[in-house]
């Protein structure tokens, strides 16, 4: 008879004993204990990667870790140990993953959910940039002075020359549409705040 396989090698030395397996809610989970160990503070490494684990668990009769947290958001907690990234597909919602992270105790990873909910808060309150367009109809001596006293946020977009229009003295004069635009402010609600004495001015030259 061939001789009977020999007792389990311990943690670090290769075999059976480096990997854990886990009965997350239901659903089975394969790692190794040094994944488990990234995070020496973790409820997953005092429960799993200690000689004289700090933390009691029952296992079922496969020799798995019970632990009665839901499975769909163990996913990320398990992916990040391994290669130190947060991917959470659009199915998840990310307060799931926070609520994990924390409960798991695995500080940098809250930090990094936190971040990416507070940059998604961000992206939706401000929303798509919306402009204000106006068109000033100018001269041509007038063209220079207009640009250099464009402010509150007017940017020139366009200039369009419409021929001579109005003749001075023995000279034509060209004139030309300037196209100009600023950001609509997302606070003003869609209201067009009134503008400056500037302002005021282009829009005057636009409006002859």
């Amino acid at each position: 008879l061939e001789p009977g396989p020999g007792p389990p090698e311990r943690a670090g030395g290769g075999g059976a004993a480096r990997w854990v397996r886990l009965n997350v809610g239901g659903t089975y989970f394969v790692t190794t204990r040094q994944t488990l160990g990234r995070e020496p503070k973790s409820f997953l490494c005092r429960l799993c990667c200690q000689e004289d684990p700090e933390l009691d668990s029952d296992k079922d009769e496969t020799g798995a870790y019970l632990i009665d947290r839901d499975p769909t958001y163990f996913g990320p907690i398990l992916n990040y140990l391994r290669h130190g990234k947060l991917i959470i597909t659009k199915e998840l919602a990310e307060e799931g993953v926070l609520e994990e992270a924390e409960f798991y105790n695995i500080a940098s990873l809250v930090r990094l959910v936190k971040e990416r909910i507070r940059d998604n808060e961000n992206r939706t309150s401000q929303g798509p940039v919306k402009h204000v367009y106006r068109v000033l109809q100018c001269q041509e001596e007038e063209l220079t002075q207009m640009v250099s006293t464009m402010s509150d946020g007017w940017k020139f977009e366009q200039l369009i020359s419409i021929g001579s229009s109005y003749n001075y003295g023995n000279e034509d004069q060209a004139e030309f549409l300037c196209v100009v635009s600023r950001e609509l402010n997302n606070s003003t609600n869609g209201i067009v705040i009134e503008p400056s004495e500037k302002a005021k001015i282009l829009q005057e030259r636009g409006s002859r």
